[in-house]
Formats: C-alpha cells, structure tokens, sequence
C-alpha cells in the first residue's frame, strides 16, 4: 500500500542505507518508545537469511523461545491491540521485554537473523498499517521506578508517563504536572520531548542511560543534550538501539497537586478523551503565534472524516478513530488537511504522529526542526 502521493513522511529507516520514502511521516510524542535499531551497526557474525521469518508464516500464529529465553509469538498479534488509534494488522514476530538484559538479547537476536524490528510503548502516536509489520514488534515493559533521593527520580523508558506525573505531583514535587495527562512510556516522552502547559520533559530531566547498537549501556547528562520543540538529539543518533531509563530531577512544590489536577481537568474539557486517537497529529507552527488546531478550524475542517478517520469535533488536532477506520482512512485524512490548510494559510504543516511502513523500510519521526 502507499500514501498519497503529496504526503511526505519522514522515515525511520532500520537500515541506515535504506533512502527514506516519501510515502510516509508521521512523528509524535509518546508514540515509540525508541527509534528502530541501526542494523548495520551492530558486530555479529554475518546475518542469516533475512527472509527466513517473514511473512510466508503469517497464516498461523506460533510462540518460539530462543537459547535466551525470549518468547516470540509469531503471525498474528494485531497492531491495533498495540496503539491508541486501533489500526493495524498483523506483525510477523512481537515480543515483550522486561528489563536491559532482554532488551539488548531481543535487538541481538533480531540483527543476527536479519529481522527489522521496532521497539514501541504505549503505541500512543503510531499509524501502524492494515497490512501489518513484515519484522519484530519489541513491546517494551521496562516498568521499574526508583526514589534515589528526595525530588529525584530514576524510571525504566516503558513506565507510563502519565502515571508517572500523578505520582511526583502527589509526592509534592514539580516539573512533570503536564504528564497526568499524557499516554505512552517515559522512554517515548524523552525520545519526543513531549510537552504541554508550558512544560515539556527535557526540563525535568537530570540523565538518560541508552543502550547503543553495539550493546553498550552509557549515560548522558542532560546538560549535554540539545533537546527543541518535540525534538531530542535521539532522533537523529544513529548509534542508539534504545532509552532504557531516564532520572528525572524535581523541585519541592506545595501546589504541585492543585496544578496536575487542573491541567487534566482541562484537558478533559478541551480534547476528546476516551476516543481512540493519537493526541495531537500535527506540530503546533512555529512563530506564527496560531496553533494546527486553529488553522484546522479556521479552514472548517472540524468534523471532517473521510472513511472512518475522522477530525475531532472538539480539538481540531486530534483524528478519530470513529468506528473501522484503515490506516489509508487515516492517511487520507491527514494529507487532505494538509493539503487545505497550505491552500488557505500558506502554511505546510508538520506531523508529529509516525506511521510504520508494512514492509519494514521506513518508520522514523520528522527530523524536521
């Protein structure tokens, strides 16, 4: 399947030497966890058939181990069960992983056999296809949080971030209160730089410990780091095989609590909880002074739908599912609204929601800054 012809996606390529494609872009905040391996990278013995376990056992599904104990269930795990949109078909391999060790065995495994694979959270801002994933879905459930000290905070990349801002409000600290309200994993929220209410997480953020494709663990202070608006320099580190855990260091702040609750009850005025979306689908332009959602209104796009896929009636940047859309419903919609807020205002909007190619050759977010 392809996009229109005028939507241009950035990719994520598995492969550093795959071009990207301008079938697809989609980038987001806690949608993936972590990007796509580099699978050039890392030093193993030379692959095996690449296509040894693709799509030609999709028919049935299977549960295999490996010398590491790492279960791959193979054929039929539906994407859809895996993000918030409810889009997508089978994967060919999806495996779950609960801490470093499994990780770095399942991206090993994975290089050595010639697999692309993924690495995803919550599934919060992916378009995954209707045709599935020819590769390995790695489900991260690196869960783990730590209280080194008072204020600061060490937590595995698949705890959930908006779990994560309750608890650090409620303890009295401030910095992640705009997290209450944001699904996806702590690693997605750092890949992204998610943010909201003038907050975003880079602010809070002390070190960041990754494990690279040559399966080494380092950690990075943040004072090293140049993170931008949904931007981290993860996105364009071509050695990272993964964010395992991130340290978060907060401020003691009595009213901490008072203001979680409030930027949650707005959101829950203000956008469409409990219907199954993305969050917000474009980048708010930058140095206009006016958000995507206000252009999308503006443009009378509210209410919009083609098939299934639907634009919000209450937050023009966030695209329902509003009963059986496919992932062409879905890309369909994104590329016609963009298409007529360029025709309106002049201004080419940017997607912070990623969409995952069936064939395994792109899946990465804008790189646009």
């Amino acid at each position: 399947m392809s996009c229109p012809s005028p939507t241009h996606f950035a990719v994520i390529s598995p492969n550093p030497n795959l071009k990207p494609h301008e079938v697809s872009q989609i980038a987001k905040t806690p949608f993936m966890s972590f990007p796509s391996s580099h699978t050039s990278h890392l030093p193993l013995q030379s692959p095996r058939n690449a296509c040894f376990f693709l799509c030609n056992h999709m028919n049935k599904q299977e549960v295999t181990q490996n010398g590491n104990g790492l279960k791959f269930v193979r054929g039929k795990k539906l994407l859809r069960d895996l993000c918030t949109w409810g889009i997508g078909g089978p994967c060919n391999y999806f495996l779950q992983v609960f801490n470093q060790t499994q990780l770095v065995s399942a991206i090993r495994y994975c290089l050595e056999h010639s697999i692309q694979f993924i690495i995803i959270g919550k599934g919060s801002n992916c378009l995954f296809d209707d045709l599935g994933f020819g590769g390995c879905v790695i489900l991260n459930r690196i869960e783990f949080l730590e209280r080194i000290e008072s204020g600061i905070y060490r937590v595995g990349s698949g705890f959930q971030f908006n779990r994560l801002g309750v608890q650090c409000s409620n303890e009295g600290f401030t910095g992640l209160e705009f997290a209450g309200g944001i699904p996806g994993t702590v690693g997605g929220a750092t890949f992204m730089n998610a943010g909201a209410n003038g907050q975003e997480t880079a602010d809070a953020i002390d070190s960041i410990e990754i494990v690279t494709t040559e399966g080494r663990l380092q950690t990075l202070k943040r004072s090293d780091l140049d993170f931008g608006y949904r931007s981290s320099p993860f996105q364009n580190m071509e050695d990272l095989a993964a964010i395992v855990a991130v340290t978060f260091q907060l401020n003691h702040c009595e009213s901490a609590r008072r203001r979680q609750q409030e930027y949650l009850e707005r959101r829950r005025k203000s956008q469409p909880v409990g219907e199954r979306s993305a969050g917000s689908v474009f980048r708010n332009p930058s140095n206009l002074g006016v958000s995507a959602a206000e252009l999308i209104e503006k443009a009378g796009l509210k209410s919009f739908r083609v098939g299934g896929a639907m634009v919000s009636d209450i937050h023009a940047n966030f695209f329902i599912n509003s009963g059986g859309s496919t992932s062409q419903d879905m890309l369909e919609l994104i590329n016609l609204v963009k298409e007529k807020v360029n025709q309106k205002f002049g201004v080419q909007l940017k997607e912070e929601v990623l969409y995952v190619d069936p064939h395994c050759s792109s899946v990465n977010p804008n790189n646009d800054k």
